[in-house]
């Protein structure tokens, strides 16, 4: 028997607006799994039952369905701000922060008809390898709770794979829905920067965190992009960014990257992707190529510095005996660099960005592993060393994924087929800005013909 939680939210919401199934029957079941669950995962900092139940009460007795998600549970990560509802960035500084608004992405999520269940966990303030904070955590790897779940959408990702939620809000600096996506074998999207606005960003123009979504299905994931996206005057980035919906014709030509020819990639983690570049190339035309990546490891540990510098400054020099090592180590990284660092930095980033542009003249698609390593301990709080060899600062494992933030692409995360035995992991398929919609088409190509698809943990 398929469980309600086990429902994609595009089958749930066509259930829900058909009236095979009554809201208050989904919320209530997706609520059930969370208190059976959530003491062992550790999934959700607030779940907010009460609120849902309204909600969904409300959703039962409209005559028509509210929007494209009418009565179907999500998820919002704690770091984006929800009205009524604690939001805590994952921090005991902001333990009792009640926001007095939705962020626009909340705010179109409710007016599409989906029910808030409650906030994700995330390290704090978003930095950590491990999804862990002095408020709630570690959040367990659903397919082995001795491991971790990724940072730092990291409980969305296991809200997601352990039926807690269909869908979930993530956000994505480095590679932040993309790591758990790829440790929890569920899929997600990082679209264009600006296809989501954040029109409260302080800086506007800022375009390596985006908003996201984690689910078990492309559909999904397809689903919840259109019902956010669309301009706000508001976000500059928001403005620029076009629609490309031209579709792959024929055989698809596939560029296929281990490690961008700088990144730091375990061996194990280059066998399997090895092993799924084999299985595309069943579909597609397979290429091994990489855009020019020298300095972006460099380059992206400036540009992360500065602006975390920047934006958390101030609570280092007046709150940091309340914050975790993590954060400190983070918000140090940027107290020293120059305006001239800073700007190299950006030059480099340009000449990245145009070649990831001249690859994309001759093929179709960009594919590359979504996570350099396989998770972890929970008691381990960073990568330091992959395969014997020590990395020079904590973020480096990330340089596999936040090579693409720079450049702004828009990335489909999917997981691999795998045996029973093996731990998950995903890939990035990489498109030019502007381009969801070729990887939409692309991913439910290998979804529904190659099995890259979402497994359930037993749970």
């Amino acid at each position: 028997m398929t469980s309600i939680c086990d429902l994609t939210a595009t089958t749930l919401a066509r259930a829900i607006a058909q009236r095979a199934l009554s809201s208050r029957e989904v919320v209530d079941a997706h609520l059930a799994r969370i208190a059976d669950q959530d003491a062992r995962l550790a999934a959700f900092v607030t779940v907010d039952a009460d609120g849902a139940r309204r909600a969904a009460q409300t959703c039962d007795a409209a005559s028509a369905p509210i929007g494209p998600l009418h009565g179907v549970p999500v998820a919002i990560k704690d770091l984006t701000d929800t009205a009524g509802l604690a939001t805590t960035y994952g921090s005991v500084l902001f333990r009792d922060h009640v926001p007095a608004e939705d962020d626009l992405v909340v705010a179109r999520l409710r007016r599409a008809g989906a029910i808030i269940l409650g906030k994700t966990n995330t390290p704090e303030l978003g930095f950590g390898a491990v999804c862990t904070n002095k408020l709630c955590g570690p959040t367990r790897n659903p397919f082995d709770p001795a491991l971790t779940s990724g940072g730092s959408s990291g409980g969305s990702a296991v809200a997601v794979a352990a039926g807690m939620v269909p869908l979930a809000h993530g956000t994505d600096f480095g590679g932040s829905v993309r790591t758990p996506a790829s440790f929890c074998d569920v899929a997600s999207i990082r679209p264009t920067p600006g296809r989501i606005p954040s029109p409260r960003r302080p800086l506007g123009w800022d375009m390596l965190a985006t908003h996201g979504f984690l689910a078990r299905s492309v559909d999904d994931l397809e689903l919840a992009l259109s019902v956010c996206a669309g301009g706000d005057a508001n976000d500059p980035l928001s403005t620029a960014v076009g629609n490309d919906n031209r579709l792959l014709a024929g055989r698809p030509r596939i560029a296929v990257t281990p490690d961008f020819s700088i990144a730091p990639v375990a061996r194990n983690v280059r066998a399997r992707f090895a092993a799924a570049c084999d299985a595309l190339a069943r579909i597609a035309d397979v290429v091994p190529s990489s855009p020019d990546c020298n300095g972006a490891i460099e380059t992206f540990r400036t540009l992360r510095a500065a602006h975390i510098a920047n934006s958390y400054g101030e609570l280092l020099r007046t709150r940091r005996v309340e914050l975790t090592p993590t954060v400190i180590w983070n918000i140090e990284a940027g107290t020293s660099l120059s305006a001239d660092d800073y700007l190299k930095a950006e030059r480099r980033r340009t000449a990245i960005y145009r070649s990831f542009r001249e690859l994309f003249t001759g093929v179709d698609l960009l594919v590359a592993p979504a996570a350099s390593v396989f998770p972890w301990q929970n008691e381990i709080d960073d990568v330091t060393a992959i395969d014997g060899v020590a990395l020079e600062t904590p973020i480096d494992y990330l340089a596999v994924t936040f090579i693409v933030s720079l450049v702004g692409f828009p990335v489909l995360t999917l997981p691999v087929p795998r045996g029973e035995s093996e731990l998950p992991f995903g890939i990035q398929i990489i498109a030019p800005q502007g381009c969801e919609s070729r990887l939409f088409a692309f991913g439910r190509a290998i979804e529904n013909e190659l099995g890259f698809s979402h497994r359930r943990p037993a749970l």
